[in-house]
């Protein structure tokens, strides 16, 4: 649901009312991960997705329906056909589709609020219950907690928690920079950008991002003794300069938890970069660590290409994967069996 914020709030203060449709479970299909959310408009716009297809032109109706009748309720399709489904197996999703208005949630500012400001925060909302006017019922709360649907005596609840969305930091302001902080933005990264020189760190050439002018290596450690890194970090280090960028790989080799550690440059650079780190005291251990030269090999030449090969070997770092490409044999997914839901039919 946090692609959709803003326009679930424009909506909200709209004072109409549109539907909204949210994956709560998924069983032997990663198309989309669970929380998933598409908003239908009172004119049928549509916003965010579950995961196209037929299944989507199914939901889509089913939100639709939500919207004009006030219909709340938790059905479960197969993904190859969009059909509802009683069964419980590989290729199956539950959607809880329902209203959404100030009526219908009158919390959710608060809600919108706590995620632009980068706080926690979790949605508690009933799913089924044996009584129809408990069902879409919600509850947020600051307590930490997984995005799962939960089985309770009585009802079953979905819920929806969002964390402070992880950090990218990019030392280096020049126009690799700049695409990097479009791309980053777009997969939920909050992006800041730093640089020791003022005429280059402006903010008003990256907008999106929070930029800093500081020593590279002296941001880090004021970051780190702050307790603001964490394995959810990423840092990309986009200054060739080596007074600049050893000092900086130095602490940030040092760190106990990171995601994600790259730096940009050609062959030349990186063996300079990497005799450099050695002459310093680094093993081939700790320096395997270092994504040097960032990015997948992708033939990226453009700083917008440089980024899309960034960002995708982030996320292969950050979900453990090699960043082959998709359709090369892979040994079939593990799957683990789970109760069903009930659905309230």
């Amino acid at each position: 649901m946090r692609d959709i914020v803003d326009d679930l709030l424009r909506l909200w203060h709209s004072g109409r009312t549109g539907g909204l449709a949210t994956i709560v479970r998924t069983v032997g299909t990663d198309t989309f991960p669970v929380g998933s959310a598409m908003l239908v408009g009172p004119e049928g716009q549509a916003y965010g997705t579950i995961g196209g297809g037929p299944l989507e032109e199914t939901v889509y109706e089913a939100a639709f329906q939500a919207a004009r009748i006030g219909h709340r309720g938790l059905q479960r399709y197969a993904v190859a056909t969009g059909r509802e489904t009683s069964s419980l197996g590989d290729g199956t999703v539950d959607i809880f589709t329902e209203p959404f208005s100030r009526r219908d949630f009158p919390e959710f500012p608060t809600v919108a609020a706590e995620i632009a400001a980068h706080r926690r925060i979790t949605v508690f909302t009933v799913v089924w219950n044996a009584d129809p006017d408990v069902i879409g019922q919600h509850l947020i709360t600051d307590k930490r907690h997984g995005t799962e649907l939960i089985a309770l005596p009585e009802s079953d609840v979905f819920v929806a928690s969002f964390a402070p969305p992880p950090r990218l930091i990019i030392f280096g302001a020049n126009a690799f920079a700049a695409a990097l902080t479009t791309q980053a933005r777009l997969i939920g990264y909050r992006v800041t950008i730093c640089d020791a020189r003022p005429d280059f760190a402006s903010s008003s050439a990256f907008p999106g991002a929070e930029v800093v002018t500081d020593w590279p290596h002296r941001y880090l450690n004021s970051l780190s003794a702050a307790g603001e890194i964490d394995s959810s970090t990423a840092i990309v280090v986009l200054a060739h300069d080596p007074k600049f960028e050893i000092p900086l790989l130095t602490i940030a080799l040092r760190l106990p938890e990171l995601g994600y550690l790259a730096a940009q440059g050609d062959s030349i650079t990186h063996g300079r970069r990497m005799e450099d780190l050695r002459a310093g005291g680094f093993d081939e251990a700790t320096l395997a660590r270092l994504h040097s030269p960032a990015g997948l090999d992708l033939g990226a030449r453009t700083p917008a290409e440089v980024a899309v090969s960034i960002i995708g070997e982030l996320l292969a770092a950050r979900s453990g994967r090699t960043g082959r490409a998709r359709s090369a044999p892979q040994p079939p997914p593990a799957t683990i069996a789970k109760a069903p839901a009930r659905m309230g039919l």
